[in-house]
């Protein structure tokens, strides 16, 4: 049962998000880290996450029944009750928002509210059920990490905000395409017009494509208004280059899955090195 609890809050979502928040956070200290603000805003951000994530499959437990990936959720599977896992996800909301705007700053308690808004009204109620453009839109509430770790410092949006709400919005979807492209068929079975269902593997191929490309000027801009160093710019120049060939290659794969499945691979490595060298680089700012 604790285990259940523990998988509903998507633990490695919240993982790699807050890499992302961890990295903010460390850009706007310059390694001069105040320890426990760095806790509170690690652990507001991760509860508000954690909600959403909660809140999203107790509204989508009955759709996710008709998955392979999801239907042994607790929710889909009735290993939990509806209600226990909305108050589940409402308590870790409300604990998370309220250690944001009394332990970190107002700031980031209100983009932590943005972020809940945009993944569980905007994208798990409404787009994700209706349109093509729930990934992208969607993308809103998945760059807030970085973000919130940043203002947590600055208490303000600059450019360096802005900069790092780009990466994580342009990084998520062809991120999740590449996911969504393998398993198109139980997407279509369960009723989500997803991009890859309505419009087709090769035009989601397509779209991905530009996505990639803007993330490489976004490293640059990181540079620019001096956040990070060389070194960072080196990697992510590097990085961001690897990844967008082997998108570019997805046009005339041969085998859609195994490539889908690489370039999936190639956007979880993107986004840990990238944010890993961000951190370690800012020491030579």
């Amino acid at each position: 049962m604790l285990r259940d609890f523990i998988l509903l809050t998507k633990p490695r979502i919240i993982r790699l998000n807050l890499i992302a928040g961890f990295g903010g956070f460390w850009v706007a200290s310059k390694w001069d880290i105040d320890w426990l603000l760095l806790l509170y805003m690690l652990i507001g951000s991760g509860l508000t996450m954690a909600s959403s994530c909660v809140i999203n499959n107790y509204w989508d437990r009955e759709l996710d029944q008709k998955m392979e990936r999801t239907r042994d959720r607790a929710t889909a599977a009735g290993r939990i009750s509806a209600n226990v896992v909305l108050w589940y996800g409402i308590i870790l909301g409300i604990a998370g928002v309220v250690v944001l705007f009394t332990l970190v700053n107002p700031l980031t308690g209100w983009l932590g509210l943005l972020g809940m808004f945009v993944y569980i009204v905007i994208y798990t109620m409404w787009l994700k059920r209706t349109s093509t453009w729930s990934t992208s839109i969607g993308g809103v509430s998945g760059a807030m990490p970085p973000v919130i770790g940043y203002c947590a410092v600055t208490n303000t949006i600059d450019a360096g905000a802005i900069i790092l709400f780009a990466l994580l919005f342009l990084w998520q979807p062809p991120h999740f395409w590449s996911l969504s492209i393998r398993r198109v068929k139980e997407y279509s079975a369960a009723g989500f017009p997803l991009l890859p269902v309505v419009k087709g593997i090769d035009r989601t191929k397509l779209q991905m494509i530009p996505y990639v490309l803007l993330l490489i000027p976004s490293g640059l801009a990181l540079y620019y208004f001096g956040h990070v160093g060389l070194v960072y710019l080196a990697i992510t120049l590097l990085a961001g280059i690897v990844w967008l060939i082997h998108t570019l290659r997805g046009r005339n794969a041969v085998d859609t899955d195994r490539w889908a499945k690489t370039n999936f691979i190639i956007s979880i490595n993107y986004l840990m090195v990238t944010f890993l060298v961000m951190v370690l680089d800012t020491a030579w700012v």
